[in-house]
């Protein structure tokens, strides 16, 4: 299940190509799961002196649980277990868990706090020589969405081109966790205005998320909406509008009535004012 948000803000889950009517809340999910580890398998959870609260006993599932299928609601849940449970993290890493738990918690109250705990986690770790690391690499992408958020693009950049690399090394690069830390590559050169990076970032985003969702699917479309935004930055106007209009009309035909034709159709107009403006109206990439 892919990474996405509630209407209302928050983590959820969301299958694909979008089977459920609403996603379902990640927190509880993790809660419903971390209620289980705690009851049945609580010698896997390192003490710390205070009862691990079930959102930090989840981010042990791994050491025990093969697979968890969800039915149609976060507490229809089924449990696969591992015949013999992974041996104990050190406590260092222990403490990286733990961490980057309570940072994801705090994101979207307190970034500021986040981001101190996050640095913590990632202590030691030089984002342009650090090996993959499926711990590090969650860490990194938490760390980039906050440096993005606060307005570090640089910061943000490091973290997320550590992110794609490490998730692309552990997973293939249609995985779920690839793309979303491709997309956050992409994100983080176009805030900083390194459009030629961005392009090309965004162009590799489009061509998997059409591999894994089809060519029609909304992100993919987003995907080529958001290119189109960054060939007029990169001052090539008729390329723009002709990628941005074909996208459209796709997305009309697809997807009717979505909100997101609007936004693009917006950003089409300006397009075209800038463009004449500028003098550009026959410029190509």
């Amino acid at each position: 299940m892919a990474d996405t948000e509630l209407p209302d803000a928050g983590q959820a889950y969301q299958c694909q190509p979008g089977c459920r009517p609403r996603p379902l809340d990640a927190a509880a999910i993790a809660d419903t799961v971390g209620r289980v580890i705690l009851r049945h398998a609580a010698r896997i959870i390192p003490s710390t002196g205070a009862p691990a609260p079930p959102h930090l006993a989840a981010i042990h599932a791994h050491r025990v649980l093969a697979r968890i299928t969800i039915g149609t609601t976060p507490t229809d849940i089924t449990l696969t277990w591992h015949a013999t449970p992974m041996p104990l993290a050190d406590r260092l890493d222990t403490e990286r868990v733990q961490r980057v738990a309570t940072a994801r918690h705090l994101a979207l109250n307190d970034p500021l706090r986040a981001r101190e705990l996050l640095h913590a986690a990632l202590t030691g770790v030089d984002p342009a020589t650090a090996p993959a690391h499926p711990l590090h690499a969650e860490a990194a992408i938490l760390l980039a969405e906050l440096q993005l958020r606060l307005g570090h693009s640089a910061d943000a950049i490091a973290w997320a081109t550590y992110a794609h690399h490490s998730t692309a090394h552990l997973h293939v690069p249609t995985h779920r966790r690839t793309l979303h830390a491709l997309h956050l590559h992409a994100a983080a050169h176009r805030r900083a205005g390194h459009h030629q990076r961005a392009h090309h970032l965004y162009r590799e985003l489009a061509d998997q998320l059409s591999r894994v969702e089809g060519p029609y699917a909304r992100r993919t479309l987003a995907a080529h909406a958001t290119t189109a935004l960054v060939l007029h930055a990169l001052g090539h106007c008729q390329a723009a509008r002709a990628l941005l209009a074909d996208t459209i009309t796709i997305h009309q035909r697809e997807h009717p009535g979505h909100s997101a034709t609007a936004r693009m159709t917006q950003y089409l107009s300006r397009i075209w004012h800038d463009c004449a403006t500028k003098g550009h109206h026959y410029q190509d990439a």
